[in-house]
């Protein structure tokens, strides 16, 4: 019988076969367990690799936020700075604007000179932090590799940025300084200007008032209401305004020329007496001489002002023999006994002989012709007629020479208007040089931000000896013990395509709003600065809009000089054309460390795999890791702190973005 037959039965199996069978699988399970630790010890090595990897990759991903934060808040400052300068220019030709419009362009002014502060710190700042770039990730990855390890299990690594140079470029951080002083200025100069159209506008606007007031704009009596009252012409020919801004100049001379051609021809003695008709031939002579010193007569706005040839009309007897009422030979004589004899006309019952002709009134007072004993007609007569009508208030002539006077006064008071018109479009035009001089600063073409590392970080880690633990050894199993291993990982940055929400600037942005940052109507200008900043990706779409929620609509019309210098400065802010800018995220991804060799400054896989094995194990010191490397890390730059820019905030403070290169090598460093 065999050794097999004496284990078996015919029911079930005997004690020494499950004696065997537990013995076989406890030796099984302690042999798998230990070569389950074995394996997972030796793969560990490669997940510290690949964590080591993503923290240096982790680090350049937060330089690209750094950096292309600090060329949005140079370019969103140089932007809101000029619009409020720009706003600041056109709103001092505002009327009602030029106390808001001085804030502005103060603001605008020091926004752009923080921006240029801004400029030569962050770019020195960007400098310094891109040549310690590299010994950033290293010593992330370095100081993460410590923290993997445990009481049995060590671990000691960097990670290598890919290449180790830059190639960025910053071109509005490099490039010259925006030139404010000679905005300052031209602002200045055209304030002035601005200032003097101002005064001028405000007294061609008094006069101008003055009158319409006389036309049609004072209570009671004026030249509409005596029209209508003493006359019979048409309501389209005596229309009244009720303001003087909808009202024009020439309207009066239009209202005075249907009043005097129907006063003409409609004059008629009022009684049979020679007084009556004598009085009424004055009249209608006075008539037909004021509608022609009123059709001649030119008031209207040409191309260099305002055109006033009204002359007023005589308003008494002195001024009657200034005119040509006084001298024109239009007064019928008759051939008395007594002389040559001037009469009213040749029905007057005095003129009893034969015709003389025509004579004037100063031939009477020059002793050349009598005066007739009937009428009495002459000067005097002449005379009585608009001293009459001119002296109270219910008389056309009383208020037409108000008008005529104030014309004339409105008509030098457009010329000095106009001539600070054109002081001012002299002065808008240097503003808009300077302007346009500055903004040139601004056309530059968009950074190139490429750090180190902008290919990828390789990673090297390597892990000491080990031994199971107690736990493990027993009967069924030896002691398992696993050698020094090393592992090589890389990682490089993914595009994450930029959303509203998820975008480079995200974070800063939402960390500056719950500061209460951002304000929108508290303060306008640094209000502009953070619509602009938000608005970054595309900022020129903004541009227009921002100007005209400056002004509020406000800006003066195209044929102003307001209109002119608000085209110019838009059209200088339009045409900036600035490019949009990628605010896609960068999110470290492992990838095979063969495609970041192939593209860095790293060397070969051999040349890695000795930099590899230069790590001790068993270093503790961060600083013998970096060196084992190739990085000469002194303690000069462990300690070096680096203030990469001082951001300005909307509402007050700034924003420091600081770098302390000895916080990734101190222990929890890689949380920093």
């Amino acid at each position: 019988m065999s050794g097999i037959e004496l284990l078996a039965e015919e029911a079930a199996y005997t004690t020494m076969v499950a004696a065997v069978t537990i013995l076989a699988v406890l030796a099984l399970l302690f042999s798998s367990v230990s070569a389950v630790w074995s394996m997972a010890r030796s793969g560990d090595v490669q997940v510290a690799a690949d964590a080591a990897a993503l923290a240096g990759a982790n680090a350049v991903s937060s330089y690209y936020t750094v950096a292309t934060t600090v060329d949005a808040t140079v370019l969103s400052m140089g932007l809101a700075g000029f619009v409020s300068v720009g706003a600041g220019m056109l709103g001092t030709l505002i009327p009602g604007m030029e106390p808001a419009a001085h804030d502005m362009l103060d603001s605008g002014i020091e926004m752009l000179q923080a921006r240029n502060e801004l400029c030569a710190s962050a770019s020195e700042g960007l400098q310094k932090l891109e040549a310690g770039l590299p010994f950033v990730v290293a010593a992330r990855a370095t100081g993460l590799c410590r923290q993997q390890g445990g009481e049995r299990l060590s671990y000691a690594g960097t990670a290598l940025a890919a290449p180790r140079t830059s190639d960025s470029y910053f071109p509005a951080l490099e490039g010259p300084a925006i030139d404010t002083g000679s905005m300052e200025l031209a602002s200045e100069e055209l304030d002035e200007a601005a200032e003097r159209l101002r005064r001028a506008r405000e007294k061609s606007t008094a006069e101008k008032e003055r009158a319409w007031l006389a036309d049609c704009g004072r209570d009671g009596m004026n030249m509409q209401e005596r029209a209508d009252r003493l006359s019979g012409i048409a309501p389209d020919q005596n229309p009244d305004f009720a303001s003087s801004v909808t009202w024009a100049p020439e309207a009066g001379l239009r209202r005075a020329r249907a009043y005097y051609r129907w006063r003409f021809e409609h004059e008629a003695p009022v009684g049979n007496s020679v007084e009556d008709r004598a009085d009424s031939a004055a009249r209608k002579v006075f008539y037909e001489y004021a509608a022609g010193v009123v059709e001649a007569a030119r008031v209207e706005e040409g191309e260099s002002g305002f055109v006033n040839t009204l002359e007023p009309l005589p308003r008494n007897t002195d001024d009657v023999r200034e005119t040509p009422l006084y001298t024109d030979a239009r007064w019928a004589t008759s051939i008395e006994t007594a002389g040559t004899t001037l009469h009213y006309a040749p029905s007057c019952p005095g003129a009893t002989g034969a015709s003389g002709g025509g004579a004037a009134l100063c031939d009477v007072e020059a002793g050349r012709v009598r005066e007739c004993e009937t009428c009495r007609f002459g000067v005097g007569d002449m005379g009585r007629v608009p001293a009459a009508s001119t002296s109270i208030e219910n008389g056309f002539e009383y208020h037409f020479r108000s008008y005529t006077l104030a014309l004339r006064d409105y008509a030098a008071a457009r010329g000095e208007e106009y001539a600070a018109e054109e002081h001012a479009k002299g002065s808008a035009e240097g503003a808009g040089s300077a302007f346009e001089e500055a903004l040139a600063a601004l056309r530059s073409e968009r950074p190139r931000i490429a750090p180190p590392g902008r290919y990828g970080c390789v990673a090297l880690v390597v892990s000491g000896d080990v031994s199971s633990a107690g736990e493990l050894s027993s009967s069924f199993a030896s002691d398992v013990h696993v050698g020094a291993r090393g592992a090589i990982s890389a990682a490089a940055l993914a595009r994450d395509p930029a959303t509203h929400e998820n975008n480079v600037l995200a974070s800063f942005l939402s960390s500056i709003s719950s500061d209460g940052g951002l304000p929108g109507m508290a303060d306008e200008v640094l209000g502009l600065w953070g619509r602009l900043l938000l608005a970054y990706g595309n900022a020129s779409e903004r541009i227009g809009e921002a100007l005209d929620d400056l002004l509020g609509g406000s800006a003066g019309s195209p044929d102003s000089v307001g209109g002119w210098l608000e085209e110019r400065v838009m059209g200088a802010l339009n045409g900036l054309s600035l490019e949009p800018v990628d605010l896609s995220l960068r999110k470290p991804v492992l990838t095979d460390s063969a495609h970041v060799l192939a593209r860095g400054d790293l060397g070969s896989a051999s040349e890695l795999q000795k930099r590899l094995r230069s790590i001790a194990p068993t270093s503790s010191d961060p600083m013998d890791i970096l060196r084992a490397v190739g990085y000469e890390l002194e303690e000069a730059v462990l300690s070096a702190e680096i203030v990469v820019a001082r951001i300005p905030l909307p509402g007050g403070g700034t924003l420091p973005l600081t770098v302390r290169l000895g916080d990734f090598v101190s222990e929890g460093g890689a949380a920093s």
